[in-house]
């Protein structure tokens, strides 16, 4: 458990880096009108946001137990 307990720190700070380079290519590609290619990236935003926090809440519940 120390294990996961050190590499989820590190888990959570690349996906949180993903989430940021995805957010502006969707920005990007939607201000240049290619409407569902920026669809598809925020979509994509949007999945990696919700495992962002369910490792953190992973990494969380793992603090409260060790």
């Amino acid at each position: 458990m120390s294990i996961l307990l050190t590499v989820l720190p590190y888990l959570i700070g690349l996906n949180l880096a993903a989430v940021l380079v995805i957010l502006f290519t969707g920005l990007g590609s939607m201000t240049q009108g290619t409407g569902r290619r920026s669809n598809t990236l925020m979509r994509w935003r949007v999945g990696l946001q919700a495992s962002c926090v369910a490792l953190f809440l992973l990494y969380v519940a793992l603090m409260r137990l060790g």
